[in-house]
């Protein structure tokens, strides 16, 4: 009887057993290219039906070599934004840079940063004379940036963003 009331047990133990549906969120935009919205201060990457942006003042983009060892630093905060939207189709830019966004695709999800930093290096880009700038390339990168939902978060000790080149 004894061994009966342990086995039963250890099968309801078994059936208890919850993971809590924990699912780790991640993203991969490597491939992907930086751009920037014409009318807003916009700069993200698209991947299908992912979207991963940035909200911060242009100033941050500056037409300025950074000294090497001294990036600009940028806090994440309610005015210094990173986005991680999931939709349900694929986005284009005039979904991100429309004024009056269209009705679809729709946003299913969405992950907020709710702290770390935003680190900017920027380089001049020389024409073919390599003595004339042509444009900066801004390589951006996250560090220790928390995203966040109602339902869940991640985080990224350090994630490259990658470059995001203006054209002069």
């Amino acid at each position: 009887m004894k061994k009966i009331i342990i086995l039963l047990a250890a099968v309801f133990m078994l059936q208890a057993c919850d993971d809590g549906d924990i699912t780790l969120e991640s993203f991969n935009f490597d491939s992907v290219t930086a751009k920037k919205c014409p009318t807003n201060n916009l700069v993200y990457k698209i991947n299908g039906n992912e979207l991963l942006l940035i909200s911060i003042p242009e100033t941050f983009f500056a037409n300025e070599v950074t000294i090497d060892g001294s990036p600009r630093i940028v806090n994440v905060n309610a005015d210094n934004r990173i986005v991680y939207r999931l939709y349900s189709d694929n986005v284009s830019e005039q979904t991100i840079c429309s004024i009056l966004p269209p009705a679809s695709p729709t946003v299913q999800k969405e992950w907020n940063a709710t702290g770390g930093t935003i680190e900017i290096i920027t380089n001049a880009i020389f024409a073919a004379d390599e003595i004339t700038i042509t444009g900066y390339t801004h390589n951006i990168k996250f560090l220790n940036v928390n995203f966040s939902n109602p339902e869940n978060s991640f985080s990224f000790t350090e994630y490259i963003f990658g470059n995001y080149e203006k054209l002069l």
